[in-house]
């Protein structure tokens, strides 16, 4: 009785703080949440219980691509249909998405959502009775992790936000510089760098000897890839910045060395997303792990690739430039559908159109996060049968290879070259080529080096969105170059992909740049209740 009670307990809470924080906008009057604050942590499940709760919501937030990740459409590496039911996807891929984009308000109110669950524990974890204070500290660091990650979240997406810390509603937030969000973000991953263990040993926390809360380690590469945003644009804090970013990527691989940390490469590169590994992944700082319960976002590749029999109306899709520079290899490969099968049952190169063109996208298609027609089996090309959007599929937020890469880019943005720097890029990419080729040398400039690493570090998750810490889009906007990729899609040139084959983007990109473009707009419906937001 006393177990089924506890479970129960659990879910009245989970569900409670769902409502707490499920309204359409952060601004929702919420008597409910008052009496919770006052009432809960009254014993020691209770900090179990919110934890769980908020590791839900976490899950909730990033589990499929209109929850978390359509603003990313605006790299290079990725693209969308140029008709069909796209629209609201199209609008970030062609820098003009409108206040009233039908998806966009999701990415917004799911970062909220975070925030309010997280001031919770943080406010109120402190007084849970018969707790150990480092039971107690463990909780308020995880929830400040995932404060500062939503705050990141809200600030490279839509710069200047207001900065809520109590679960009161004010109507009348005033809009926080983006200096100041950045100083809360970094004072909460300090909070969470201090309290979360390198490892955890008791489930729920761990499984397969894989770390499923905040750990140690994860909270340090985040700070690394903060700082480089710091870096970077619109606060251009330059070189003292990377080098801070440098230091802490250096002590996530020197906890690596020597033991500290458990993380380490898969030796080759399709075993990162592959089913094998889906649960004890080794290369996975921080992932977001689903069950058969919950949905998860598998990929609209295979849709793509399946619906391709249909015509083809998969949501995303590679964009032709970024696929032509991608290094051939072993990780292309297993980046790429090499094949696509058209009405005809017969396998194709993508590029392969009828004259005149049959199809409404000619451009390559991820393969990445798929598992075959059978549960825990790889994709296999010739059966492409369609893949439920509810699993298992764990969403990677950070891995040991990103921390590589930033650790190198980095050191090269700080002026340097050193022989790690140069080691760990080399990992990298003799993964990625699947032999020891070691391109990387310590006669490269610091510029050569820090490119080089941006380069890797976009061809490492190219494609992948569904949560991650940095896609290839954060990583243009930290360094300032969405500008040159959009006077680039408005040219549109055509790319020879195959001897005598040229081909160019389905979506197109007009109008004239304006530095407006590098954030998108606050709902529309959010600025109607707080007018601080009007920009």
């Amino acid at each position: 009785m006393k177990t089924t009670h506890k479970y129960t307990g659990v879910l009245l809470f989970m569900l409670l703080l769902l409502w707490m924080v499920s309204c359409n906008d952060f601004l929702t009057e919420d008597p409910k949440g008052r009496m919770a604050t006052q009432t809960f942590f009254s014993e020691r499940s209770d900090l179990d219980a919110s934890l769980n709760a908020l590791y839900f919501i976490v899950a909730d937030a990033q589990y499929a691509n209109h929850y978390t990740g359509t603003n990313f459409l605006a790299g290079d590496d990725i693209t969308t249909h140029p008709a069909s039911n796209k629209q609201s996807l199209r609008e970030h891929d062609q820098f003009g998405v409108s206040d009233n984009n039908a998806w966009m308000p999701y990415l917004w109110e799911q970062r909220w959502k975070i925030i309010k669950a997280a001031n919770f524990i943080i406010n109120n974890a402190g007084r849970t009775p018969e707790a150990s204070d480092e039971e107690i500290k463990s909780a308020i660091a995880n929830a400040s992790y995932w404060r500062a990650f939503a705050y990141f979240y809200l600030v490279t997406t839509w710069g200047p936000v207001p900065v809520m810390l109590e679960e009161e509603i004010n109507y009348d937030a005033q809009l926080q510089s983006v200096e100041k969000i950045y100083e809360l973000i970094i004072q909460d991953l300090k909070m969470a760098e201090e309290n979360c263990p390198a490892s955890y040993t008791k489930a729920p926390y761990a499984r397969n000897g894989m770390n499923i809360a905040v750990s140690q380690g994860a909270v340090k590469a985040t700070m690394a890839y903060v700082y480089m945003a710091m870096a970077g644009w619109p606060l251009n804090k330059g070189t003292e910045y990377y080098r801070l970013a440098a230091e802490k990527a250096k002590e996530v691989i020197d906890g690596v060395e020597n033991g500290t940390y458990y993380y380490t490469l898969l030796d080759e590169y399709w075993k990162v997303y592959s089913w094998e590994f889906n649960d004890n992944n080794p290369e996975v700082l921080l992932g977001v792990y689903y069950n058969r319960d919950r949905k998860s976002n598998m990929s609209s590749a295979c849709d793509f690739l399946q619906d391709m029999k249909q015509g083809g109306w998969g949501d995303t899709n590679g964009e032709i430039k970024f696929w032509k520079e991608f290094p051939e290899g072993p990780r292309k490969e297993a980046t790429y559908f090499p094949k696509i099968m058209l009405s005809d049952g017969k396998l194709y190169d993508w590029w392969y159109d009828t004259d005149p063109p049959s199809r409404a996208v000619v451009a390559p298609v991820f393969m990445k996060t798929v598992e075959g027609a059978v549960r825990g089996t790889e994709f296999d090309y010739s059966n492409p049968s369609r893949i439920s959007s509810s699993g298992e599929k764990q969403h990677q937020v950070i891995r040991l290879s990103q921390v590589y890469c930033w650790y190198a880019e980095a050191i090269g943005r700080s002026g340097q070259v050193n022989t790690k720097a140069i080691e760990v890029l080399n990992k990298v990419r003799n993964r990625a080529d699947g032999k020891e080729s070691n391109i990387y040398h310590s006669g490269m400039t610091p510029e050569e080096l820090a490119e080089a690493a941006y380069n890797e570090h976009g061809w490492e998750i190219a494609g992948y969105y569904w949560g991650g810490l940095a896609s290839r889009a954060r990583d243009m906007f930290r360094m300032y170059r969405y500008k040159d990729h959009f006077e680039f899609r408005k040219e549109n040139p055509l790319i020879e992909v195959a001897p005598g084959v040229f081909r160019k983007e389905g979506v197109p990109v007009t109008g004239a740049w304006d530095d407006g473009k590098m954030y998108i707009p606050y709902p529309y419906k959010d600025v109607i209740l707080n007018p601080n937001l009007k920009q």
